[in-house]
């Protein structure tokens, strides 16, 4: 007995030793991948994933916080600075605070034949003529709200009530905080002591400002607050009952109901339906066109022309400057070179600091000219497996392609190819493009000719712009049209393609 409770001990120790090891050996694999990236490398791949107005906004942020960095055509005599580290003459590295015999390494910063800023800045000056569009913001919708509400004389009670709706309204006009959130809210922070039921009179009133459907809490609130605002007719009274009383039927177009239940012919349905349609599902979303709206432009990071046959790639540097690293500091580092004799420990930590914003000023020049070289192959690799789209702008001739393929074409990994082409776009002759859009599966039609997933989307896509919609489509029927054209698909894919078309289903489709 006392020999089997011995071994079980040991079975015990022994497991539990090895589970002890496990975890050590899952820390230390951990600590390895964390250690394969340096903060460099980090912010490599961050840069890599910037699309062009914010690497824009990078490089200004970039200069204004390091000053050894600035703008201007480099010297063609300028060494660049490989390593980003300096070493003193044993070969240790001078990152500690108190080596005193620590060197800096001056070549890789000094140039042997400078050219005065004032030439390169005239020169910089000519070649980069930037434009800017002056646009005014206009007022927001919390704002708009708040103007109307101080044309209202209400109770300062009341008052700070209706403020604090206005404040939880969301950008699309909706309000979809539970009203008795909001009077606790209202109980610790203003100290009124209300209830949810205090509040409806107060939301009622602040859902007759404009734009009419503002502070609803759902959709249906919101159809409903505008056709009660709306000159009152017999199509108007009709599309009101419908919405709320028959909201779910009509959401699901199941319009023989409606049809039974209110007892009206299909042409009067038809003409409710109309008036319902012309309503605003989101009434905030007028107020969207403001400085967000004019910041998030398109502006494209590639430009592809096409001319006789012949393809042209530039990359768009319109709003990215030429980078230098500061002669002024490099000058400083050659002051301590030539003096190294007479050094005090404050200036060895002033000329240490210089050392740090010169090695942060050389690697971000060089981390831009990696971006650049980067994208500019990437895209290179894209135009030469989709060439035929980007001389003749026809979707029929884009082929399958993907993420592997033009890795393989430019000698990166797959997630860099996965980064470069994530938020980027590119400007043809026949529009703008998102990278992701040349990207796509293949399949192989019935004779075996492999093609892209894209030719079969926008079959799909005709046919349900040009079927009954009486009778919509179902994906069964849409697998049958395209195994007729020769695309043998099952329904579930039909599903699926249809779904990243944005297509809703048959019965949503449905219309009398």
């Amino acid at each position: 007995m006392e020999h089997k409770l011995k071994q079980k001990r040991l079975y015990l120790h022994i497991h539990k030793s090895g589970n002890c090891l496990l975890v050590m050996l899952k820390q230390q694999l951990r600590q390895q991948l964390q250690q394969k990236l340096s903060p460099q490398q980090i912010q490599m791949i961050r840069l890599l994933e910037l699309p062009a107005i914010e690497l824009e906004e990078k490089v200004k942020h970039e200069l204004e916080e390091n000053p050894a960095l600035e703008e201007g055509k480099p010297n063609q005599d300028d060494y660049e600075y490989e390593d980003g580290r300096a070493s003193d003459d044993e070969g240790t590295s001078i990152d500690g605070n108190n080596n005193e015999n620590a060197d800096l390494s001056l070549g890789d910063y000094l140039t042997e034949d400078d050219i005065p800023d004032y030439k390169l800045q005239e020169l910089h000056d000519r070649n980069d003529k930037k434009e800017d569009i002056p646009f005014s913001a206009g007022e927001s919708l919390n704002e708009y709200l708040l103007e109307q509400l101080g044309l209202r004389e209400l109770p300062e009670q009341e008052y700070k009530i209706a403020e604090y709706i206005i404040g939880n309204i969301d950008d699309d006009g909706y309000l979809r905080r539970d009203l008795n959130s909001i009077a606790d809210d209202l109980v610790f922070q203003a100290g009124l002591d209300i209830t949810g039921k205090d509040i409806e009179p107060i939301l009622s009133l602040v859902q007759d400002f404009e734009p009419s459907g503002v502070g609803a809490r759902d959709l249906q609130e919101c159809l409903s607050i505008q056709l009660q605002k709306k000159e009152q007719t017999e199509v108007t009274h009709i599309a009101l009952q419908i919405i709320n009383d028959y909201f779910n039927d009509f959401i699901r177009k199941h319009f023989d109901k409606i049809l039974r239940g209110m007892e009206i012919p299909e042409e009067t349905l038809k003409k409710a339906i109309r008036e319902i349609t012309t309503l605003n599902p989101k009434p905030g979303n007028a107020w969207g066109d403001s400085i967000e709206t004019a910041m998030s432009q398109i502006i494209p990071d590639f430009i592809v022309d096409a001319n006789n046959g012949e393809i042209t790639l530039s990359m768009n540097s319109r709003g990215i400057p030429d980078l230098r690293v500061n002669q002024e500091y490099v000058n400083m580092f050659q002051d301590y070179a030539n003096n190294k004799a007479n050094q005090t420990t404050e200036r060895k930590n002033a000329v240490q600091f210089v050392k740090q914003k010169l090695d942060s000023a050389q690697w971000f020049i060089d981390a831009i000219k990696q971006r650049q070289e980067t994208l500019q192959r990437t895209m290179e690799a894209i135009i030469q497996l989709q060439r035929d789209f980007f001389l003749t702008g026809d979707e029929a001739f884009l082929r399958p392609m993907i993420l592997k393929d033009v890795a393989e074409r430019t000698g990166y990994d797959i997630s860099t190819i996965s980064r470069v082409s994530n938020s980027k776009y590119v400007q043809t002759n026949f529009g703008i493009y998102p990278l992701k859009y040349f990207f796509s599966e293949s399949m192989q039609t019935d004779s075996g000719e492999e093609i892209s997933t894209r030719e079969v989307k926008k079959i799909m896509k005709e046919h349900v712009d040009a079927e009954d919609k009486r009778k919509p489509l179902t994906d069964e029927e849409l697998a049958n049209i395209l195994k007729e054209k020769g695309y043998v698909i099952a329904r579930r894919t039909v599903a699926k393609y249809r779904e990243q078309l944005g297509i809703p289903v048959a019965r949503l489709r449905k219309e009398i």
